[in-house]
């Protein structure tokens, strides 16, 4: 009993050994903060070193399990413990007896972060062209960091990254929950390191060997439009929905007055159709900001685009989601550049999104992708995989072809009218923790999730 206890104790002593107590924005108390070193390229142990910093909440029971949830964020770009606080209210139930991790994937957050400043300018903001000067600029200027190297901030160099947080904090075994890219970085992580793994949650699939596409961005969108077609009160509302945005693609450039939502200044500024394109692109993510866009779309038609301009979220603060742009095109021009699919006429989204990541990766230097990289392996360890039905960039089809792939021991839940990012909806949060509870995870009940209706079209009160 003696040599149990003391082992326990040495257990307790080196999960944490490494961290220390450390003061992190949204949280009121003290949490744990680690960093480990790295090298730049980890194929040259003596290569420039980066600082890859983490996060621990720690277990709340004293009777608290070996295997931790670590999260990954999504992205490519956002800072995971940037996110905590956030994630930290879905994940409560875990934390009862298990740690939390949060690492910052190098280029993000406290980790190298290979970030590019933002404008609150209206007349930049409307510019799609000029977003693109102003990438190349920046793209110089992280150059310049002694970090600067950007062909080394690769997925599968992550990936490596997070195996080593593990065994600095002598954690036996993970459970991973990725969230958008960062269900790319927990297959990658399963291809690599399947021994390290318990349990996988994947919410908002995307996988490593399907390429970009902008065609579900449309099917979001004739979505919206269908039901809207079906709905009384958006119907009468809003009867020429869908003509009304072909018509709005066709009248672009057009010129009209923006009033910056927040600061209140104005500006007049040629709005193209990629930038209506992108505003569009970032209204579908979420249903419940969708059910503003049949009326923004409306006014935008009539030549007034602040309501399309507040809803994007294109000048809202920046805030614990922002993306580090320089870590995102490291990322997406290594690995998807090569892959982008040809741009397609009537294809809008699609053309505008390949056409937007052509353009950039064009001379933007690109890390070495595995070929393993792109492949899919039979898991040895549970995983579960979550999907919105009205998903607009990882549909259940990605879930669906991902959980063919590994197998058995994977198991696919769809909400029919949700967006992107499951962890908030129904009573995901509480599958999530009986997922990763369950002694026999294939038999882990997921009936609790109930399909919910799409969120009610706005309309202009009278």
């Amino acid at each position: 009993m003696q040599v149990l206890i003391l082992s326990l104790l040495l257990f307790s002593f080196s999960a944490h050994a490494a961290t220390k107590p450390c003061h992190i924005d949204g949280f009121a108390s003290e949490v744990q903060c680690g960093q480990i070193e790295r090298p730049l390229n980890p194929r040259d142990p003596s290569s420039k070193k980066i600082q890859i910093h983490y996060m621990v909440l720690q277990a709340q029971d004293r009777n608290k399990l070996a295997d931790p949830v670590f999260m990954l964020a999504g992205g490519p770009g956002q800072s995971a413990i940037n996110v905590a606080s956030w994630a930290q209210g879905p994940l409560n139930k875990l934390q009862r007896r298990r740690d939390l991790v949060f690492v910052d994937q190098r280029g993000t957050g406290r980790s190298a972060p290979l970030e590019c400043p933002e404008t609150q300018d209206l007349s930049k903001i409307a510019d799609a062209e000029w977003g693109i000067v102003a990438l190349k600029s920046c793209k110089a200027q992280l150059q310049k960091l002694p970090y600067g190297d950007l062909r080394f901030f690769t997925t599968a160099i992550a990936v490596q990254d997070l195996e080593a947080v593990r065994k600095n904090e002598g954690y036996p075994a993970i459970n991973l929950l990725g969230v958008s890219y960062g269900t790319r970085v927990g297959l990658e992580y399963l291809r690599q390191y399947p021994q390290a793994l318990r349990r996988v949650v994947l919410d908002g699939i995307v996988p490593p060997d399907y390429a970009l596409s902008g065609s579900d961005l449309q099917k979001s969108l004739d979505s919206l439009f269908s039901d809207c077609s079906r709905d009384a009160a958006c119907q009468k509302a809003y009867p020429q929905l869908a003509q009304n945005w072909r018509e709005l693609l066709a009248s672009m450039p057009k010129s009209t007055a923006l009033k910056h939502p927040r600061l209140s200044t104005e500006a007049t500024v040629n709005m193209s159709r990629d930038t209506v394109l992108g505003m569009v692109s970032a209204v579908l993510y979420s249903p419940l900001n969708s059910s503003g866009l049949p009326f923004a779309i409306t006014e935008a038609k009539a030549g007034r685009f602040n309501p399309l301009l507040a809803l994007s979220g294109m000048t809202a603060l920046p805030n614990p989601g922002n993306i580090a742009v320089g870590m995102h095109y490291s990322v997406w021009c290594a690995e998807e550049a090569a892959r982008l699919p040809l741009a397609v006429e009537k294809d809008d989204f699609g053309r505008f999104r390949t056409e937007t990541y052509r353009k950039v990766c064009a001379d933007w230097p690109r890390g070495e992708v595995p070929a393993a990289f792109y492949t899919i392996p039979k898991s040895p360890q549970p995983v579960l995989l979550l999907s919105g039905g009205l998903d607009p960039v990882t549909p259940p089809a990605h879930a669906a072809h991902v959980a063919q792939a590994l197998g058995a021991k994977a198991r696919q839940v769809v909400l029919g009218k949700s967006g992107h990012g499951m962890l908030m909806q129904s009573c995901v949060d509480d599958l999530v923790y009986r997922f990763i509870n369950a002694e026999d995870a294939q038999k882990t009940d997921l009936s609790c999730v109930k399909p919910i209706p799409r969120p009610v079209v706005w309309v202009l009160p009278k």
